[in-house]
């Protein structure tokens, strides 16, 4: 027994598992190294766009009350406005999570009779309340905004003539979600969502087009921004924080969409201009630093649980050998049960909380219970190891995060332990 099996068995982790472990690692040597070299070119990225905005120790400064003339904070906005090729962008400690982020870049750039289009089906859960497709106080839709939106072909691709249909006089703008979030379809790539812009903004050039980010950021070379998206839109406490970041979010986009998000995050008149940071620009840069290679490691895991989970016999989405366009790895494990020893083996294999048994709870912004497992540094980090879904059928686990790609390695195996020491799986 080598000195690596000793060490995964004192975790619990049987031979049997790590065998099939091996062999999965062996077949994703090519996979490894394509996403190893899109790491390395985002990391030149990022880096090149410090050098250019001169990034000096002055520019972890806290500052407190107003923040007026907080060079930390504006000088990060640049190199993200840099970074995602777009005219500006907003950057804050203000902005408490992805929903947040999205909630403000849609009602910044929303009046009172226009209409809001999600062309490729409808949005992440969290964003039903504050559209109000799901009634609630304050949603877009008690503000006068109307929705509407156009699901996806069986195939997953965009049903460009049943969009060009719902384009009216009202459309304003249009929401597209890259991420698969708790359904199990592909996730779009760039240039597919690239393509889309083209299409929607061949039909109405003013449509503002908006595209949640979220698990998408350094997945590829390019962002959203970079083909024509007005806004791409995400959470500091996913891929661009680094797993540092302690909280925030993003809006990276025109200058016109930047300053509106600004007046709504803050107040008319104010902008951008107050904000203080609060000492969170030491890892709010350091995170964006780090973040080409925590993604990669994610990404890693991604592919490495689709390898092993299809060898199994289950629909993984995406399958290990297709292109990834986020972190997220869904697999439709088909039981209740199932889907609770997946989550109680993510857990187990955390940093953070290992004892802690995640149960099903009500949580706030879905639809129906939902499993979490989580044990991070920063709560509710999803660039960390976690996992979660929805107590409903397929009983799909959408797995996510890593910091390093042997601590997704581990968490992968420890969930797959999980469900063979409870008779729920059988290896051969």
């Amino acid at each position: 027994m080598n000195i690596i099996s000793d060490i995964y068995n004192k975790l619990g982790i049987s031979n049997k598992v790590l065998r099939l472990a091996d062999e999965a690692e062996s077949a994703l040597t090519d996979k490894f190294k394509k996403i190893d070299s899109i790491a390395e070119y985002n990391q030149a990225k990022v880096t090149l766009a410090m050098h250019n905005n001169r990034v000096n120790a002055t520019c972890f400064a806290a500052t407190t009350g107003y923040g007026y003339n907080d060079f930390g904070r504006d000088t990060l906005e640049n190199i993200y406005a840099e970074v995602f090729g777009s005219e500006a962008a907003l950057v804050r400690p203000q902005i408490t999570c992805g929903t947040h982020a999205l909630a403000i870049a849609l009602s910044a750039n929303l009046l009172p009779g226009d209409e809001l289009l999600c062309p490729a089906g409808g949005p992440y859960d969290t964003l039903e309340e504050v559209i109000g497709i799901r009634p609630s106080p304050c949603s877009l839709k008690e503000y006068g905004v109307s929705y509407k939106q156009v699901e996806l072909k069986e195939d997953g691709t965009f049903d460009y003539e049943a969009i060009r249909a719902a384009i009216t006089d009202k459309t304003k703008m249009a929401e597209i979600q890259r991420s698969k979030g708790y359904k199990t379809r592909p996730s779009f790539s760039v240039e597919q969502i690239g393509e889309l812009i083209k299409f929607i903004k061949s039909i109405k050039p003013d449509i503002i087009c908006m595209v949640d980010n979220c698990y998408g950021e350094f997945t590829q070379i390019i962002e959203p921004t970079h083909v024509g998206a007005d806004m791409a839109v995400g959470s500091l406490i996913k891929n661009p924080g680094g797993g540092l970041a302690p909280i925030g979010g993003y809006i990276c986009g025109t200058q016109e969409c930047i300053d509106r998000c600004a007046y709504r995050l803050s107040a008319p008149g104010l902008g951008q201009e107050v904000g203080a940071n609060l000492g969170t620009m030491t890892s709010f840069y350091q995170g964006f630093f780090l973040s080409p290679n925590v993604v990669a490691g994610a990404l890693k895991g991604a592919v490495f649980a689709s390898y092993i989970f299809e060898k199994l016999g289950f629909n993984t989405v995406p399958k290990s050998t297709e292109e990834r366009f986020d972190i997220i790895q869904a697999v439709e494990l088909l039981s209740a049960e199932r889907l609770k020893a997946f989550c109680e083996g993510i857990q187990a294999a955390a940093p953070v909380d290992s004892y802690v048994t995640p149960v099903p709870w009500a949580m706030p912004g879905y639809d129906s219970e939902v499993i979490m497992a989580a044990g991070t540094f920063i709560q509710g980090s999803s660039i960390e190891l976690s996992a979660d879904g929805p107590m409903r059928e397929p009983y799909a686990v959408f797995f996510q995060g890593g910091l390093t790609w042997h601590n997704a390695k581990l968490g992968i195996l420890t969930a797959l332990q999980k469900l063979v020491d409870k008779g729920l799986v059988k290896l051969d």
